[in-house]
Parts: structure tokens; sequence; C-alpha cells
């Protein structure tokens, strides 16, 4: 009987000393996480700008090695060419806009 009563109590503090942690750490994230996410952004910008940079004329040494994943991010090309300022895909034989 003794050793039930002494485990309720612990059971009762590790949600409360999770959600004291999870606190914590939105805390200290949330004045961060809008600069995170534009770093992030800019960071798939210069990847797509990379995979799809020999389609727009630009020498790419690695355009053999991104080939390969331009019919995975072809999807998000149209947000790509928008954000970047080209009002129309630049692409004759892609479809987007």
């Amino acid at each position: 009987m003794e050793n039930t009563d002494i485990t309720k109590p612990i059971k009762n503090i590790e949600p409360w000393w999770q959600r004291f942690v999870a606190g914590l750490n939105e805390f200290y994230h949330a004045p961060y996480r809008q600069t995170m996410a534009r770093a992030a952004r800019d960071e798939e910008d210069f990847f797509m700008l990379l995979m799809f940079a020999e389609s727009l004329g630009i020498d790419n040494p690695a355009s053999f090695y991104t080939l390969e994943l331009q019919p995975l991010f072809l999807e998000n090309f149209h947000e790509w060419h928008t954000r970047m300022g080209m009002d129309r895909c630049p692409f004759d034989h892609v479809g987007c806009c």
C-alpha cells in the first residue's frame, strides 16, 4: 500500500514537468521561428535555382546530379518562380502558368 502512495505523486509530476519543458522550449524558440523559416526558404530557393539552372540557361556543374530531382520539385516550381520575380514560367515545355 505504501508503495502505491509514493508513486502517485511522481506520476502527477511528470506531465507538469513535460509541460514546463515544452513552455521553456517555446519561450526560447519563438523569437527565432520567423528567422529560421526565412533561412530555410532562402536555402530552398537556392536549391531550386541550382536544380533548374541548366534549364534557365545558366551553366551548372552539378546538372548531372540535379537532373533526376527536377520531376520531384516541379510541383513547387510555380511558387518558386513567382517568388523570384518571374511572372510567367520561363520554360516553354512546363505549363504551370
